[in-house]
């Protein structure tokens, strides 16, 4: 539940009712918004008892029950858009649309740099790169490890830009952790509680992406493990879901965007690279994306896509990705965002 304060109360009077809840046995957290202050009660459910409690409180205007199952992850919860601050990057901000973009896996130093040079170059805001891939065949290249944190580590003293990286399981968090300026949940993790609980506890910004078979309400439900651990900065992104389609590699679900915008408070970003697995399909659903309300793109981009070890075809060439980023302009523009 939260309870929403009045107008003019003191500071005194949050204090008490933050404490007062505590007492009853629940966790607080405290939302100012420029209108209202709410604090939200973490660990009631309807079935308690204390609603009445709570409302007759001095400085309470109102007590307002949460039923959908994810509760700190919903717009209810928070009414105002979290804004993720990456290294001064602002993730969800209502005025800035923000890019991702590098190879999906390092595979060398000239290859990674080549890449962040040229993402530098274009204005994007972010650097992506795998250190740590999942593979579905165990022959499959899985990247360079923490040899590869180390390069993009590099990349980032070079070019001033914050990294984004994968991290797979809990035992790594730490790890990655030190090199990295967001912590990325693949889609193949996204309902692995115990790693959404590690990269919960680190506060460090975390990449949350969709299940390829998850429902929004399954892939809000992750984005719960994270700030349950008291870890507010999340960032959802829409990657495709597995349906039975099989001229793309997956099926981008843009609309998720826009039902997401409404039921939560979190910024969202959308990945047209692993979304479609088509190169040639990335311009389209990236400008789609915009359109749609998304916070930003997740972009890969490599020197040589025909050459990657992993991802090739879904990879645009830094030609390409230039193209991209200035043909996005008037359609960010037209959203009242700045690039």
């Amino acid at each position: 539940m939260v309870i929403v304060m009045s107008k003019g109360v003191t500071q005194e009077q949050i204090q008490a009712v933050r404490e007062e809840v505590e007492r009853c046995g629940y966790r607080t957290s405290c939302i100012v918004g420029e209108e209202r202050t709410i604090v939200g009660v973490i660990g009631w459910k309807p079935s308690q008892n204390h609603f009445d409690h709570f409302r007759s409180l001095p400085g309470v205007e109102d007590v307002v029950p949460i039923m959908k199952r994810y509760k700190q992850t919903s717009r209810d919860w928070k009414p105002v858009d979290t804004v993720v601050n990456v290294r001064g990057v602002p993730v969800g901000d209502a005025k800035r649309f923000v890019v991702m973009a590098g190879p999906c896996t390092v595979e060398t130093r000239e290859q990674l740099l080549t890449t962040a040079r040229a993402v530098k170059r274009t204005g994007s805001h972010i650097l992506r790169g795998g250190a740590y891939k999942p593979s579905t065949s165990p022959y499959d290249f899985q990247g360079l490890g923490e040899e590869g944190l180390k390069l993009l580590a590099e990349a980032r003293r070079e070019t001033g830009l914050p990294v984004v990286t994968e991290v797979m399981s809990p035992d790594k968090v730490g790890l990655v952790a030190e090199y990295a300026d967001i912590l990325q949940i693949g889609t193949r993790n996204a309902q692995n509680y115990d790693l959404l609980k590690a990269v919960g506890q680190t506060r460090k910004p975390v990449l949350l992406k969709r299940g390829w078979a998850s429902t929004i309400e399954e892939w809000l439900l992750a984005a719960e493990y994270i700030l349950d651990q008291g870890n507010p900065n999340v960032i959802l992104c829409e990657r495709g879901i597995r349906t039975y389609e099989t001229a793309t590699r997956n099926t981008l679900d843009l609309s998720a965007v826009a039902v997401v915008k409404r039921e939560s408070h979190l910024p969202v970003i959308v990945d047209p690279s692993q979304g479609t697995g088509r190169w040639y399909l990335v311009a389209p659903m990236a400008k789609a994306a915009v359109a749609c309300g998304a916070d930003g793109l997740i972009i890969e981009v490599h020197p040589d896509p025909a050459q990657a070890l992993k991802d090739g075809p879904q990879s645009l060439r830094i030609d390409k990705f230039e193209q991209l980023m200035r043909e996005l302009q008037p359609f960010v523009a037209a959203t009242g965002r700045t690039m």
